[in-house]
């Protein structure tokens, strides 16, 4: 955990020894690695993952992030500005920078199976590399784009627990970014069923509130059931209301 000092503040330099040494061995975490972080600003949310990018390069591990086509530039900045040499790192291959329009909005529209097959290729793809582990880091403001689906977005998540479950050997960590500034409160609380750790505050802890896909998709079958069954049960109110 992070280090408290007596002015009741974070010391910067001990905060972020902690995270990387929380970090240094992200493959321990096994199907755990599915993490909803949550962040108020861009500051906080660099300060506290750097760290996990970090340690993964010093491994010699591949990152990939996905982020906001419109912040590109300004991400390749950030990153160099923590002195990472992200111009050596994206030509052998060992940093990938993605956008959500190549990703989860591809063509335009989401496509949940689409997207993680795709993700399963940059897998493939990184291991063909020589890389042992990928860490990944993906910002999911690409989800409020279309608020009507956000059961997708949860199913999305859910069904990448059943992977992991699945999985054989090491398993890719993946972080998911959520701004808490943008995220409504009952999607928030829905995101965190979806992982098994969570990041609030700037710390990496265990979700008491993770549910295990099987039973999560199971309460998504019924919660798109009640949806679609919803108009037709009103019309049949007010059909009923108009008849008295």
């Amino acid at each position: 955990m992070d280090c408290w000092n007596d002015k009741g503040s974070f010391p910067e330099e001990e905060a972020n020894a902690s995270r990387k040494s929380i970090w240094s061995n992200a493959a321990a975490l096994g199907d755990r690695g599915h993490v909803c972080a949550f962040f108020n600003d861009r500051e906080e949310e660099y300060r506290v993952l750097l760290p996990f990018v970090q340690a993964g390069l010093e491994r010699g591990e591949k990152i990939v992030h996905t982020i906001d086509p419109k912040r590109r530039d300004e991400h390749l900045m950030q990153i160099a500005a923590s002195g990472i040499d992200i111009g050596a790192l994206l030509r052998k291959g060992q940093f990938e920078l993605r956008t959500w329009s190549d990703t989860h909005l591809r063509d335009g529209y989401f496509d949940g199976e689409r997207t993680l097959k795709l993700f399963e290729a940059v897998v493939n793809n990184a291991r063909c590399q020589g890389f042992s582990l990928i860490r990944f880091v993906t910002e999911m403001e690409w989800a409020l784009k279309n608020e009507t689906q956000m059961i997708d977005l949860l199913e999305y998540e859910a069904k990448a627990n059943e992977l992991w479950e699945r999985q054989e050997g090491p398993v890719n960590p993946v972080i998911c970014t959520y701004d808490l500034t943008k995220f409504k409160g009952d999607v928030v609380v829905d995101v965190m069923r979806t992982h098994p750790m969570i990041i609030i505050g700037g710390i990496l802890q265990e979700n008491p509130f993770y549910i295990p896909p099987k039973k999560f998709l199971k309460e998504l079958r019924e919660r798109r059931e009640s949806q679609v069954n919803a108009p037709a049960n009103t019309a049949k109110f007010i059909g009923n209301e108009s008849s008295k």
